[in-house]
């Protein structure tokens, strides 16, 4: 009976323990189970993204890169292996040249003409003008149109002696400052970024008036009171807190000036006399007009490394502030 009555308090004592033990496993399994469903969840949905990218976006840069190395002409499969002559000659090349030298006028006129406007346009917008919604309406609306509507407009606008341009010109008394327009060696690269800051300044205007309505008007008001005025309140107050709109609209001009191929296709196609050419032109006239399609490739590939140049730079020392404050925001909101 003493053993008995000995063993008895022992079960007391263990049971607790050794019951509870199963319950504490079964929720640790349970809880493994529900992270590792998390898991192939996340990775079932992001299978076909992964699997469209690679098709589409990897494979054909891998290719490109493949067959710049080759003198090919898009047919069958390459052979004529050459090395890095495609790239010897690029850089040789008076029209590729050209063709950095316009992308380098593009860029700067963007950065110092195009987004000065925008913003200009944004932040009188941004008060308190009878009827401004209709003119973001109508400022944005060139941007909604396709490029190649946009080019025929500007063609037909823009025709020599015929075109609405040279026709209000005359009726001014300075037609002779018309007639040349797209025709002209002299005149094309300034018509077409004409054409270029009326198809897409509505776009980053939009992008500065949704960073100045993120704006606190506390802040503002309260440099009011303490007597700035309205040069200093926007130097100091509205510019900085837009900064990181500003960077990221100078990413995308600089992106879109380094790519700009479907409107001055439809304008130029590159004339007169390879006057309007960028890369992106060159590049199509020589793999589907020459069909010397490794030629092309090794263009591709140079607008690839200056694009994937300039987009790692610019994030590393441009954007840096702006993705670290992404992430530690990120960090707290899971904390």
């Amino acid at each position: 009976m003493t053993s008995t009555f000995l063993s008895d308090q022992q079960g007391e004592r263990n049971g607790p323990d050794a019951l509870g033990a199963v319950p504490a496993t079964h929720a640790a399994r349970q809880r493994s189970r529900r992270r590792a469903l998390h898991w192939l969840t996340a990775v079932g949905l992001q299978v076909p993204a992964l699997a469209l990218f690679g098709v589409l976006v990897l494979l054909p840069i891998l290719f490109a890169l493949y067959a710049s190395f080759f003198r090919w002409g898009g047919f069958g499969m390459p052979s004529d292996y050459t090395g890095t002559d495609n790239f010897s000659r690029l850089f040789r090349d008076p029209v590729f040249l050209g063709d950095l030298w316009r992308m380098l006028l593009l860029v700067v006129l963007s950065l110092a003409v195009q987004l000065p406007f925008a913003l200009a346009m944004a932040v009188l917008l941004n008060q308190k003008v009878r009827g401004r919604a209709a003119y973001r309406m109508l400022f944005f609306a060139p941007y909604v149109l396709s490029e190649a509507i946009t080019g025929v407009l500007f063609s037909m606008i823009f025709a020599p002696d015929q075109g609405l341009a040279d026709h209000v010109l005359k009726a001014v008394g300075l037609g002779g400052l018309g007639g040349e327009w797209f025709s002209g060696t002299s005149t094309v690269m300034a018509t077409l970024f004409l054409v270029m800051t009326w198809k897409y300044f509505g776009f980053h205007m939009m992008l500065y008036l949704a960073g100045l309505q993120a704006i606190p008007a506390e802040l503002t008001e309260a440099a009011t009171v303490d007597g700035a005025n309205p040069w200093q309140r926007f130097r100091h107050v509205t510019l900085p807190l837009l900064a990181p709109t500003l960077r990221i609209s100078v990413f995308l001009s600089v992106i879109g000036a380094i790519q700009l191929f479907d409107l001055v296709w439809v304008v130029t196609a590159g004339g007169p006399d390879h006057h309007s050419e960028t890369m992106a032109v060159t590049m199509f006239q020589y793999g589907f007009k020459r069909y010397q399609v490794g030629y092309a490739s090794a263009i591709s590939v140079v607008m690839f490394a200056i694009s994937l140049v300039f987009a790692l730079a610019y994030q590393r020392f441009v954007l840096r502030r702006d993705l670290e404050g992404a992430t530690t925001n990120m960090r707290g909101a899971g904390a």
